[in-house]
């Protein structure tokens, strides 16, 4: 425990900069993921075939793989950007299918009835979706989006090994390699910082499962 209270600052920034990254993918993910379940559930077959194939190659892609892209791929196209970005987006942009897919489950839950209900006074697809459908829907996707959100916790992990300063991955590899501490002790102190943020993350998605089932 000696190391962890010797490098405690910098533990703290380490877990700092790894909530920036987690609520930044996850806001983009979410935003990203709502919109590909719109699409997977549309009428109209290209936009339907545009959901599914997001889908399908980010799902089945490894994420070590789309972090690599962001990272070194891009620049080779001439975009180029910091390694935060490029990690963040990518992680954003991974785990939205998985969002894309707990948000469309929800979707499918609601009574197809709804939907009828709402063309049936005159609303639009997208009116009848985000209007009666998708409120509907928060219901049953909150358990599983859950699931989604803390496993993208956990994947943040892999956006420090490709470049990402200043998170508790490069905290644990700044004391392992350049400090040369012993790394069991440094190890633990890494995962104690990311147990801080999964635990009260499991807690609040907890609470709000509990909100959620009570006001239905």
């Amino acid at each position: 425990m000696q190391v962890i209270i010797d490098n405690l600052p910098l533990y703290l920034s380490g877990l700092v900069r790894t909530l920036e990254i987690c609520l930044l993918a996850g806001l983009l993910a979410l935003a990203i993921g709502t919109v590909a379940a719109g699409f997977r559930v549309s009428p109209l077959p290209p936009l339907r075939a545009t959901g599914t194939s997001w889908v399908n190659v980010l799902r089945n892609c490894p994420l070590t793989v789309v972090l690599f892209f962001m990272a070194f791929g891009l620049p080779e196209l001439g975009i180029n950007g910091s390694y935060f970005w490029f990690g963040t987006i990518g992680l954003a942009l991974y785990t939205s299918a998985f969002v894309c897919e707990a948000i469309r489950s929800g979707i499918n839950a609601v009574p197809a009835g709804q939907a009828e209900a709402a063309r049936a006074v005159g609303l639009t697809f997208g009116q009848s979706l985000s209007l009666v459908v998708l409120p509907q829907a928060v219901r049953t996707v909150v358990p599983p989006l859950g699931n989604v959100i803390i496993a993208m916790i956990k994947n943040s992990a892999l956006v420090g090994a490709f470049g990402v300063g200043g998170d508790l991955f490069a905290v644990g590899d700044t004391l392992t390699s350049a400090r040369g501490l012993s790394a069991l002790p440094v190890l633990i102190g890494v995962v104690l910082g990311y147990l801080v943020i999964t635990i009260p993350a499991g807690l609040l998605l907890s609470y709000v499962e509990r909100k959620v089932a009570i006001a239905r």
